[in-house]
């Protein structure tokens, strides 16, 4: 039913705690395949994905190119965009298959989930926060929030642009905030994720974007501001 795609460059050290959390969803058959799509790791990420089973495939470093690689691939009805610093906290599985569900032909709608940081830091707090109030004003989600689609309306959309950066950002506005359903069940970032830029940087990032959407700046001129 659902195809997982991760796009990875370098990723080992979130990827295990990454396909941990999508273990209970294979057993019950709500996840029929994993797609790691790599940018040329150097690391043991291929090394990770071949143990896990997953279908490894090679594209660009270019993370919106690794998307769209793993998306043409897929064989599933829904695709669940998934970055490897992410882990989906346990019993995603049942809100995601309750939503496939009551997905509507007519309608078709995605899902994000909410964001989380595995720390305690009360940083990371403001920073979920932050990113909590920019998706309820409207804000596109992040990546990092994982992005769960049926395989028709992302191929209406023409699916991820070959950006450097931003490429979320770029889907998620041509997706519109109105057919994406902001799911109870968190994705748990990683906290090393943030630390070369620090969480201010972070949180200035995300009021900064929110900002910038709502004035409707091209995503052209979003990815020179912040990628």
């Amino acid at each position: 039913m659902i195809s997982v795609v991760i796009p990875t460059l370098n990723a080992a050290a979130g990827l295990p705690r990454c396909f941990d959390s999508l273990l209970e969803a294979a057993m019950r058959g709500l996840v029929r395949e994993v797609i790691v799509a790599d940018g040329g790791s150097a690391d043991e990420t291929l090394m990770l994905a071949e143990a896990a089973g997953a279908h490894v495939v090679s594209a660009s470093r270019c993370r919106g190119h690794l998307m769209e690689k793993g998306a043409e691939i897929a064989r599933g009805d829904w695709i669940l965009f998934l970055r490897p610093d992410t882990a989906l906290e346990t019993g995603w599985e049942d809100e995601a298959s309750a939503f496939v569900e009551r997905s509507s032909l007519d309608n078709p709608r995605a899902a994000a989930f909410r964001f989380a940081i595995d720390d305690f830091e009360a940083r990371s707090r403001r920073l979920e926060s932050m990113m909590a109030l920019r998706c309820w004003l409207g804000g596109p989600p992040s990546g990092d929030q994982g992005l769960l689609i049926p395989r028709r309306l992302y191929n209406k959309l023409g699916g991820f642009n070959r950006l450097e950066s931003m490429e979320d950002i770029d889907f998620a506005r041509r997706l519109g905030r109105k057919r994406v359903v902001m799911l109870r069940s968190r994705a748990i970032t990683r906290a090393e994720r943030f630390q070369p830029r620090g969480r201010i940087h972070e949180l200035s990032h995300n009021l900064g974007m929110l900002v910038l959407c709502a004035l409707r700046v091209p995503t052209p001129l979003l990815e020179r501001i912040y990628g």
